[in-house]
């Protein structure tokens, strides 16, 4: 269980005045939920994600997991960055079973382990290839299966896919919904893209800036219709879906120029 309370994140410098980029956010998340935050760039999304990811502390308020405050990373959180973050001096398979070679593994198991997220991603077949020789949907895969490695009990996914052709973005949106049903994991996923936050989600959070807050929570049935299918084109195109996005765009508008008017 995810659990924040009244969470608030103040930035401060010398070279400007304090920004209060969250205040008052308060969110419970269970096992086996796929989260995703939606809203413009300043609403706090990524400052949300990575306060979950241990990598900013709270200002006010705390971050919960199974009971214990997240006072800083952890594998028991895997993360996913917007930029792949791989080390280029690496192979592929060296990228994936880096955290296992931290945690001070055993070479043939980090290695069993790393192939296996390779296979569920795809990519076994490139474990010897230099990072760089890969496409950027390949190299969001092996993002993927470094993060998988180390067994996480929550997923944290920040714009992943957003650099990515509309086909190679689908497949991997595809993926990762076959990974969250799998293991049932607890998926924390952030976006500016509102078709993709509708496929994904199993409970959507819309966002508002100065100072980012949650405005809105809608559950919502479409990755689990697209898991029951697994067809994504026809879980897009369906009418609940398109209503919906119709809906949500508009609660977007809305509080955009409620944001406008203050």
């Amino acid at each position: 269980m995810l659990e924040i309370n009244q969470l608030a994140v103040e930035y401060r410098s010398r070279k400007s005045a304090p920004h209060l980029a969250l205040d008052d956010v308060s969110l419970s998340v269970a096992p086996g939920e796929f989260v995703v935050a939606l809203g413009a760039s300043g609403c706090g999304k990524t400052t949300l994600l990575n306060t979950i990811a241990g990598f900013v502390a709270p200002t006010r308020g705390e971050v919960r997991l199974n009971g214990q405050p997240i006072d800083g990373p952890g594998h028991e959180r895997g993360v996913v960055f917007q930029k792949h973050a791989l080390m280029p001096w690496m192979n592929v398979i060296e990228n994936v079973e880096f955290g296992l070679r931290l945690r001070k593994m055993p070479l043939d198991e980090r290695r069993r382990i790393g192939m296996e997220c390779l296979r569920r991603v795809g990519l076994s077949q490139v474990a010897q290839r230099p990072v760089y020789e890969l496409s950027g949907g390949m190299q969001q895969r092996v993002g993927v299966a470094r993060a998988i490695a180390s067994s996480p009990q929550v997923m944290l996914l920040d714009e992943p896919l957003g650099a990515l052709d509309a086909f190679t973005r689908e497949s991997i949106q595809e993926l990762l919904l076959n990974l969250w049903s799998d293991a049932q994991r607890l998926f924390f996923f952030i976006t500016h893209d509102v078709e993709e936050a509708l496929f994904l989600a199993t409970r959507l959070i819309i966002m508002a800036p100065n100072p980012g807050r949650i405005v809105h929570e809608i559950e919502l049935p479409f990755s689990r219709e697209y898991i029951a299918n697994r067809d994504a084109r026809a879980t897009k195109a369906s009418a609940a879906f398109i209503a919906m996005r119709e809906r949500v765009l508009t609660m977007i508008h809305e509080t955009s120029a409620t944001e406008e008017v203050h």
